[in-house]
């Protein structure tokens, strides 16, 4: 399994357990209110906003509170005017790396992630710089001890997935971004439970790290990932698998 790929998975495990989940349901929330804002309040027709919902709810985020971010992303409710954007920078040992953020205050974010980049040996990177390295996909996780490979494999291609890749612990389905609902809720009907699913930033190369480039990689991205204003870090590290369980 790839070590960023690896990281998530471990990530998403962390974080249903997460005693800072107040920190957990504020990015939920804003993703739910950005998405609502972009496609509409009906979830049925906003694949964003209902998978934006979908995990809110893995999380255990209150219905009431699911309510009231979609209602501030379509205007009915006042809320905080909130822009989304990226960032692109590096890592220890030219790592590369996307930083997705939802910010009322773009200055202020900008200041927080380039102190969290200096501080851990990163820097930020002109608009372009690293992207070209990434293709957007619909990702989904099933546990390999759930359902056999030819099982996933034939769900999800029937579905119209793109690729499924077996990465260790868990086979990884690639979908459209668009797709990625329509093939989550096939492999349901077909008995096959997911860990995850979301919409990721693939990198298309990696940088394999061993030692203290690896912990210093770990160190970065969980400070980034800490930052209120970020919703997600896309990295291409391959960092073996004892190391990032420390992380």
């Amino acid at each position: 399994m790839s070590g960023h790929s690896k990281w998530s998975q471990i990530k998403h495990k962390k974080a249903k357990t997460d005693v800072q989940k107040g920190k957990v349901f504020t990015k939920l929330i804003r993703e739910i209110t950005i998405a609502a804002r972009q496609g509409g309040g009906d979830a049925a027709g906003n694949p964003r906003l209902r998978l934006a919902i979908q995990t809110a709810k893995e999380s255990n985020m209150p219905y009431d509170n699911i309510q009231r971010a979609v209602k501030k992303g379509t205007g009915e409710l006042e809320g905080q005017v909130l822009e989304e954007f990226s960032y692109e920078g590096y890592g220890p040992a030219g790592v590369a790396l996307i930083i997705d953020v939802v910010s009322d205050n773009r200055n202020r974010t900008t200041g927080e992630v380039r102190h969290a980049l200096t501080k851990h040996g990163g820097s930020l990177g002109e608009n372009g710089c690293v992207a070209w390295n990434f293709d957007t996909r619909g990702v989904i996780a099933v546990d390999r001890k759930r359902a056999d490979e030819d099982t996933v494999m034939a769900a999800a291609l029937e579905a119209g997935a793109s690729d499924v890749s077996d990465e260790g612990d868990v086979f990884e389905v690639y979908t459209d971004p668009a797709e990625l609902s329509v093939v989550g809720d096939a492999l349901k009907q077909a008995g096959i439970p997911y860990e995850s699913t979301g919409v990721h930033k693939v990198p298309k190369t990696f940088v394999k790290l061993l030692g203290d480039d690896a912990r210093k990689v770990l160190r970065l991205v969980e400070a980034l990932e800490d930052l209120d204003d970020v919703q997600r870090v896309s990295a291409n590290f391959d960092i073996p698998d004892e190391i990032l369980q420390q992380g």
